[in-house]
């Protein structure tokens, strides 16, 4: 089998599994520009309160160092954008929260992969699903997948924002893919709109000024300035997103996983704010939403009806 046999070989594997793009970039350490880029990042403190940002610099800086002899990082990316959205009038969750958590979604899919490449070289692989110190968007770029937008997101060509992304690192050597260099057109819609002003260009949000970061990752209470731009946000944001003309034409995903209960879509404010423990835990079992807590989706939604009060009071 030749490298480039094999390459695409994989790369329909992949597409059979699940996964709507799949690219490969050789396993060598990031580039300098791009960890220079990093270290500014956290030593100007705009990591904020996601101290884990911090840790594990080296094997951040080379994927060789998560599996012994790594070869060859697979990126893969799956759409996650659902069909059905909540009511404008509901509490809304950031889109990529509607349904099944990605971390289970996507690494069933990357272990089923590494079964295929071991039971088909012998080769063994890591997945990687925003559960190890791994640059996704810079792999995704550098494996040919799409180009870092100045909104921070991953853009695949012609299919926008709206996808997961995945790594294995295997010891598997595959012909590499061409990087992506393709580039925002400059319409800076999403700096614009960013309720926080956390965009600046730079391809790396500040997160102390990004109200998704605040309202997911922040403990305790909210800074002030977000309750003057929470608007009807309970978890997430997705602004820079849905203005970005990339996502235009963006498609709805066809996978289940990813499709809101009649449950979620129902709620309402108060619902969040008297909601009980063992409601959270049964409602969100398999949600990426557990990440912010009881505790904090009742804050969010008590900072979004004090906003609407104190909005009300001053008309």
């Amino acid at each position: 089998m030749t490298p480039h046999l094999q390459r695409e070989t994989l790369r329909h594997a992949a597409l059979e599994m699940g996964f709507d793009a799949c690219g490969f970039a050789r396993a060598v350490p990031v580039q300098q520009w791009a960890v220079e880029q990093y270290d500014q990042w956290i030593a100007d403190g705009c990591n904020d309160c996601m101290e884990y940002a911090t840790k594990y610099r080296e094997v951040r800086n080379d994927p060789r160092l998560l599996i012994e002899g790594a070869k060859t990082v697979i990126s893969v990316a799956i759409n996650y954008l659902p069909a059905i959205r909540q009511p404008e009038n509901a509490p809304q969750f950031a889109l990529y929260a509607y349904g099944r958590d990605y971390h289970e979604v996507v690494k069933e899919r990357l272990i089923r992969l590494a079964t295929y490449i071991e039971h088909a070289t012998g080769c063994k692989s890591r997945p990687c699903t925003d559960t190890a110190p791994i640059r996704e968007r810079y792999w995704a770029q550098q494996a040919g997948i799409g180009f870092i937008g100045r909104n921070n997101m991953l853009i695949i060509p012609n299919r926008g924002s709206f996808f997961f992304l995945g790594e294995l690192v295997t010891t598997l050597e595959v012909e590499p893919d061409e990087p992506c260099l393709l580039s925002c057109n400059g319409c800076n819609r999403c700096e614009q709109s960013c309720p926080g002003k956390a965009l600046n260009g730079s391809k790396a949000a500040d997160a102390r000024r990004c109200l998704s970061c605040q309202l997911i990752e922040r403990r305790g209470e909210l800074p002030k300035w977000v309750n003057n731009v929470i608007g009807n946000r309970v978890y997430g944001c997705d602004t820079c997103q849905l203005v970005c003309p990339h996502n235009q034409i963006a498609t709805p995903t066809v996978l289940q996983d990813f499709a809101p209960s009649e449950a979620f879509l129902s709620l309402t404010h108060n619902d969040i704010i008297g909601m009980t423990p063992s409601r959270f835990r049964h409602l969100f079992a398999h949600s990426a939403i557990r990440r912010t807590r009881l505790d904090g989706l009742r804050r969010n939604a008590a900072a979004i009806i004090d906003n609407s009060t104190a909005k009300c009071g001053n008309k």
